[in-house]
């Protein structure tokens, strides 16, 4: 509440953050899609997961000022098969995904993209909305059950806005909720026809199991061990099938690392402690590192978050 609303409005969906290419974002959404649709999209949510790898890398090569020049030699590197472009190393999870497309490609524009003059201009929005697009026009036709899910610590509809851009909110009843009044503000006035309330997380307001499933991110690392407990317990209480928890500090520890600022908390969590206490409500406790999947199965070893986990929680 101390922050500006359009501050809260923007922050955490832009950059990295971006949930069109943010890796614990697309994996949330492709939990939603596969329980409305099983396994019928696999093979395009795994474009997608690489569309987010790729973008990420441009991300780091942008900040680093590389030149448009460059940028059309990685092109041209890519193009001839080459694993180096003018000095600079081509991961090579960047030419697999580049070898998975066929010509033209969003590789192929986005490298392309930039004017001559200078790489300092912002990636144009059709060309970072590549995915939505597509997830847009093929959902637009789909049939499906209505699923309930609920989001708590939604804040101003930071991943609501891309589900629902997406195409994937007409199979949702939804329901959102922040402890921050600002943070709902803004949700109501992007989407004054569904439901966002102020609510807290440690005393959720619903019945046991009203929810089919339920996802959440970055929410835990900020609260007290006990709370923790307690969100989790309020959180499985609620739900009637599926969880999926983002994290954002997590590390494969044996004990939690409090850090407690003020009345706030920026905890580092243990993985396995962390499962421990879902398992007290839930059946299965699947436990994803995004780093060491996208290491283990593409060969990318330059995540810009080493501590970004999903869990993916059977009730």
């Amino acid at each position: 509440m101390r922050h500006d609303r359009i501050a809260l409005r923007d922050y955490l969906v832009a950059d990295v953050e971006d949930p069109r290419i943010n890796v614990k974002s697309i994996l949330t959404r492709h939990f939603l899609i596969e329980r409305l649709f099983d396994e019928r999209y696999n093979e395009l949510m795994e474009h997608e997961l690489r569309f987010g790898m790729f973008m990420n890398w441009l991300l780091t090569l942008l900040k680093k000022q590389i030149s448009v020049f460059q940028l059309h030699a990685v092109l041209d590197a890519l193009l001839a098969g080459q694993d180096n472009a003018e000095g600079l190393e081509i991961p090579s999870y960047i030419s697999e995904t580049f070898n998975t497309l066929t010509l033209p490609n969003y590789i192929c524009d986005l490298l392309n993209w930039a004017p001559v003059e200078t790489t300092e201009v912002p990636i144009p929005e059709y060309l970072m909305s590549t995915f939505r697009t597509i997830w847009h026009e093929i959902l637009i036709s789909e049939q499906a059950r209505c699923i309930s899910v609920l989001e708590p610590a939604c804040g101003s509809a930071n991943d609501y806005r891309f589900i629902e851009n997406f195409g994937l909110a007409g199979f949702l009843d939804y329901t959102g909720f922040d402890l921050c009044k600002k943070n709902i503000l803004n949700a109501k006035r992007m989407f004054a026809d569904k439901c966002f309330k102020v609510e807290n997380v440690l005393e959720i307001n619903e019945k046991n199991n009203r929810f089919d499933y339920c996802f959440v991110h970055d929410l835990f690392e900020h609260l007290s061990i006990e709370a923790m407990e307690v969100a989790i317990s309020e959180i499985c209480r609620v739900t009637r099938q599926d969880i999926c928890v983002g994290f954002f500090n997590m590390y494969d520890g044996d004990r939690h690392i409090v850090n407690a600022v003020d009345d706030y908390h920026w905890n580092k969590l243990s993985a396995g402690r962390t499962k421990a206490i879902f398992e007290c409500h839930a059946s299965e406790v699947q436990v994803i590192s995004i780093d060491s999947l996208l290491a283990s199965k593409y060969g990318c070893f330059d995540t810009h978050n080493k501590g970004a986990y999903v869990f993916i929680v059977k009730i």
